[in-house]
């Protein structure tokens, strides 16, 4: 069989959907880790801060080692990463300390979804054609059918097979990895600035337009992850839903609407203008926030939480290519730039929410300050359209 690059684009969408495993399945695993660890709260939030960090270090450490290395390598060197973190989880905790075995899982299963944040983009952004836009943003939806996909199933697999049982899962999930290793080193693969030499990064840093940019991907970042994280705690805590109807209608639909949004861009980008319509979700955004906190009616309000994922579907892959418009000579290392920007924000927005609400006693008030990141995204947008009239 003869590959071509639309396996390479096959390829990079089973990507996407392995960086949604590595990302979602263990916090669906938590309270089986209290449980059968004896792990208290402030352990299991180490192993998320341990997560977050691994990804934002991973993001730095590949603006200068995935162009020496290679795109083919380090994606194999991925989903290899991806394989180790998710079959760890069903075997470290059992022959080394379980903290310790889980914190080593979540390194590399970190490690492995960081770098295919980092790879992904830029694969795509190489492949050859026109319509760049289109293409990022079908392959990110990839990562939103991922997650909705871990969530239905891996809830399927609790309901059928027992919660007891937990241990087998990552190894199912496992298996769509490994393959990817295959067909990752398999698959024709094309370099960013192959005939071009590419913008070293300190005449990147020294554009202030590449700020902005780096402004705009920490607004993304944050906007998606304030809601999307605290939406569960939201619907049961903040609405009074019961955990069922609230996860459905809280992340689950969130990440649903969010890939929606993706595709559709993906679908009809060609006809569409990118930074209208990375405004008009911007402003979509606000309003969705607004409406989950000030709704005096918990459905209407968990709809609000829907539509915040319809809202925030463009605004990661839109500003990486509208990064990549603007310099395409930026190499793999901008898109590292603007990964570690991202999980920033994906690590301060939730941040941010979470000591408001801390402080003011509630979380509605927690996701109202969050409301602040898509705000100063859309008026980024508009700086960034007047700057370039005016250039």
């Amino acid at each position: 069989m003869t590959l071509t690059y639309k396996h390479t684009k096959y390829a990079s969408y089973i990507g996407y959907i392995t960086q949604a495993i590595v990302n979602n399945l263990s916090p669906l695993l938590f309270v089986s880790f209290q449980r059968e660890f004896s792990l208290t709260l402030d352990k299991i939030s180490l192993l998320i801060t341990v997560n977050f960090a691994t990804q934002i270090i991973t993001d730095i450490i590949a603006t200068k080692l995935i162009d020496r290395i290679g795109y083919r390598a380090s994606c194999v060197g991925a989903h290899i990463f991806a394989v180790l973190g998710l079959v760890g989880y069903s075997f470290l905790p059992f022959v080394i300390s379980p903290f310790v075995g889980l914190a080593a899982s979540s390194v590399m299963c970190a490690v492995g979804g960081g770098l295919t944040e980092v790879l992904i983009s830029p694969v795509i952004e190489a492949l050859p054609g026109d319509q760049k836009e289109s293409a990022m943003s079908m392959a990110h939806s990839f990562y939103c059918w991922g997650q909705v996909l871990v969530v239905l199933l891996s809830t399927a697999y609790f309901n059928i097979v027992g919660i007891g049982n937990w241990r087998f899962l990552p190894l199912i999930w496992a298996l769509i990895p490994f393959f990817n290793i295959f067909f990752f080193s398999k698959v024709p693969i094309r370099e960013l600035c192959e005939d071009t030499e590419p913008v070293p990064l300190r005449k990147l840093f020294c554009i202030k337009a590449f700020w902005l940019f780096l402004v705009l991907m920490i607004c993304a970042g944050a906007s998606e992850l304030a809601m999307s994280q605290w939406a569960s705690l939201f619907a049961e805590d903040g609405l009074g839903v019961n955990k069922t109807l609230g996860d459905l209608m809280g992340p689950c639909a969130f990440a649903f609407l969010m890939g929606l949004s993706r595709l559709f861009f993906g679908i009809f980008g060609s006809r569409i203008n990118l930074k209208r319509f990375i405004i008009a979700s911007g402003v979509l955004c606000v309003l969705s926030y607004l409406t989950a906190v000030f709704a005096p009616i918990p459905i209407v309000s968990l709809i609000g939480c829907a539509v915040c994922g319809l809202s925030v579907g463009i605004m990661w892959p839109g500003i990486y290519s509208l990064a990549a418009q603007r310099y395409p000579e930026g190499s793999t290392a901008m898109f590292a730039l603007l990964a570690l920007a991202g999980d920033i924000g994906c690590l301060s927005g939730p941040t941010l929410s979470g000591f408001v609400a801390d402080s003011q006693g509630s979380i509605k008030t927690g996701l109202l300050a969050a409301g602040i990141f898509p705000v100063v995204l859309v008026v980024g947008i508009l700086f960034l359209k007047v700057k370039k009239r005016g250039n």
